[in-house]
């Protein structure tokens, strides 16, 4: 039978940059904003548990600037001669030019601040990019306007100038807003934490920080309390809900022994918990790690949005450029060359293309993580929209990993049903092994008393013997029925598809009882939903044709493979590879990994409070099958979001470009550098919305 091991110590350790407590979390979520957004590289990074704040204290930034300069504009506009000609009014304001310069030289110096030095560092970089666009766009705007005020030819540009810095602070504003609220989810990870524990020592119960824990702590967890630190229960039971970190929505019912983690929050049971799991081992700050981690790693999409928003930037200075000379050669004014060039490079600004991907990424990683899904490869996670075919490893994935009771067979009425499996767990009781767990969880299932039992003895790879009420209870497996020649009266008993253990009182077969690996009440739903979207579903197991056909064909599966050795499941994989098939592999990330490797995209399942699996491409917290179908379409619903996003982003720049340029300047069609700054915005917004709806998809699933 292949018993995989899926209870995994949760203390194992991750080759990552951990870190040792919510503040520090806090400062890489901030670096995780800044990745994503180039323009904040101006400011100082976070530090500790200011983290949040000092990003919150960067969008308070936006928004005060915003308002200055939006209050500022408005008699920036009522006094500009153009607009006065539009709107067919006159204002006699004496020094008009001058008090115009006046107030937008404050708007172009404190409104484009962050523009101007986020060019400077584009420049640093050698990376010309959106900050470089608006920067000449406003600089050339301004320089051009106080030329005239003193004394060139023309019309100014100042309201031109004051609406396309208000504009663009308005969209920086919001998408900082947007990229924030994309990371709400890992900001609830790290809220989930206590700020104190109850730790039990000399017999009395003090309060400490948690950061003061330490391995083997015991403390003391009070009903309605969050735990404090990953652990194992010494005393106690309750039910704990760890929908937070794990996605699983029903509360679990844990007892001594029981594995707890920290951040998950006590039901109505009061528990002592010896600690295991603190600072970078607990299993919070490794999926922190991992959310992180993921969303620093480019992916092929985002590879290819950044080529195109590079690619555009060049472009843009190259179209402006040349809209300028081919204006002023064909007899153009100056100032309306001018102003052409000036929209050019402001509505071709890459800047809704820059946020398409990235904001898409930390909103994905983080609904991800909140749902039990931990994502360490994000090509992978994208790839796997094009899955074919998916191996589904059998124990603990598709069937609950451990033997239940599947049926109790009498063989003489002295014995029912109840008073065999009662007598038998007399001898079970004291043994650890697999047959006697399942007989003993149905034992008490069904609220009997186990009686005691004397003279217990072990019969090395046949069985358990002992003396229960008088009686001698032997519970044997075939192997000692053979050796002994026993006569077994005629029975349906499957030994190949289950584990039958004969019960045998005085020497005679009283009846038998069989244990079955339960298939999970939810495979049977994930297989439906793959064969819905048209992905060919295999199982893989080490044991015997007869037991994986149960499975395949009780879960209506397109075939199987059994009796494959650890070693072999990686070769399997290889073949299916070879045929052309796109293949992802389930497994528990242990006995797996060289199949976790092999598969084009390796799914850990089952690992539990081990976050570890460095083979893994995508880890499942819990052993859910329907995990694995929601990670699929959530992966297509992410990919179909990027790529909107960037269609989005790159078809507005196609239309737009030719129209600030002026192609239909005959027809009278034209775009001001003001519309042209708020088609900009515009377009940011409808990217940062169409990322946010990505929320829904993982719900609807």
């Amino acid at each position: 039978m292949d018993h995989s091991h899926h209870n995994h110590h949760p203390n194992n350790e991750r080759n990552s940059k951990g870190t040792e407590a919510a503040d520090k979390i806090a400062e890489k979520t901030l670096h995780a904003h800044n990745r994503a957004m180039p323009h904040e590289g101006q400011y100082p990074s976070g530090h500790g548990e200011h983290g949040h704040d000092h990003h919150a204290m960067m969008i308070d930034d936006f928004r005060k600037r915003f308002w200055v300069s939006l209050v500022l504009s408005v008699p920036v506009i009522i006094i500009s001669p153009m607009v006065q000609d539009i709107l067919g009014y006159r204002l006699e304001i004496p020094y008009s030019m001058y008090i115009a310069f006046v107030l937008s030289s404050v708007i172009f110096f404190y409104g484009g601040w962050p523009f101007l030095t986020g060019f400077r560092d584009e420049v640093k970089k050698g990376a010309p990019g959106m900050m470089t666009l608006i920067a000449i766009a406003i600089t050339v705007a301004y320089l051009y306007s106080t030329a005239i005020v003193f004394g060139l030819e023309g019309m100014d540009f100042f309201w031109e100038l004051a609406t396309l810095i208000v504009i663009m602070l308005l969209g920086h504003w919001i998408e900082m807003k947007s990229v924030l609220g994309a990371s709400r989810a890992l900001e609830l990870l790290v809220s989930l934490m206590p700020s104190e524990a109850h730790v039990i020592r000399g017999g009395e119960t003090i309060n400490i920080r948690i950061d003061a824990l330490q391995k083997n702590d015991l403390i003391l967890v009070k009903p309605g309390e969050k735990v404090p630190a990953d652990g194992f229960i010494e005393e106690g039971e309750s039910y704990i809900d760890e929908s937070m970190l794990t996605g699983e929505s029903k509360p679990v019912q844990k007892s001594k022994d029981d594995k707890v983690i920290g951040g998950s929050i006590n039901g109505n049971g009061s528990l002592k918990v010896k600690v295991q799991g603190t600072g970078e081992e607990s299993y919070l700050n490794k999926v922190i790690n991992l959310v992180q981690e993921a969303q620093k790693t480019k992916s092929d999409t985002q590879h290819l949005a950044d080529k195109a928003a590079r690619w555009l930037t060049y472009i843009a200075l190259f179209s402006g450029f040349t809209t300028f000379a081919v204006w002023l050669l064909i007899g153009a004014e100056l100032a309306f060359a001018l102003e052409r060039m000036v929209t050019v490079m402001v509505i071709s600004c890459p800047h809704a293309l820059g946020l398409a991907v990235p904001l898409v990424v930390a909103i994905s990683t983080a609904i991800s993580a909140k749902n039990g899904l931990l994502i360490r490869n994000r090509t992978a996670f994208e790839n796997s929209r094009k899955i074919t075919t998916i191996i589904f490893d059998k124990t603990g994935t598709l069937t609950q990993g451990s033997h239940q009771v599947a049926r109790i067979v009498s063989f003489n009425p002295a014995f029912p049903e109840k008073e065999l499996l009662r007598l038998a767990a007399g001898v079970e009781q004291n043994s650890e092994h697999y047959i006697s767990q399942g007989i003993i969880i149905r034992v008490k299932a069904e609220g009997i008393s186990i009686p005691t039992a004397e003279g217990f003895n072990y019969l090395p790879g046949k069985g358990l013997e002992g003396t229960v009420e008088g009686k001698s209870v032997k519970v044997v497996g075939p192997n000692y029925i053979k050796e002994f020649s026993i006569q077994v009266p005629e029975s349906d008993a499957e030994e190949e598809v289950e584990t039958v253990v004969y019960v045998l009182i005085d020497g005679t077969v009283a009846g038998f009882i069989s244990l079955k690996d339960q298939i999970r009440p939810e495979s049977a739903e994930a297989i439906e939903v793959l064969k819905r979207n048209g992905i060919k579903n295999l199982l893989l197991t080490g044991d015997n044709d007869r037991v994986a056909k149960s499975v395949s064909d009780t879960l209506k599966m397109d075939g199987f493979l059994a009796n494959v050795l650890p070693h072999q499941k990686q070769e399997k994989i290889k073949e299916l590879q070879d045929k052309g098939e796109f293949v992802a592999m389930t497994g528990d990330g242990v006995n797996d990994a060289p199949a976790l490797a092999q598969a084009d995209v390796g799914i850990a399942v089952g690992s539990g409070t081990d976050v570890a699996a460095e083979t893994a491409d995508i880890i499942l917290v819990n052993s859910n099958p329907k995990d694995i179908a929601s990670l699929i379409l959530f992966g297509k619903a992410t990919y179909r979001k990027m790529i909107q996003n960037i269609i989005w982003a790159t078809a507005y720049n196609v239309i737009a470009l030719p129209l600030a340029a002026g192609v239909l300047y005959n027809q009278g069609i034209m775009v001001s550098p003001a519309i042209g700054a708020a088609l900009m915005s515009m377009s940011t917004v409808i990217v940062a919305i169409n990322a946010q709806l990505l929320r829904n998809q993982i719900k609807s699933q």
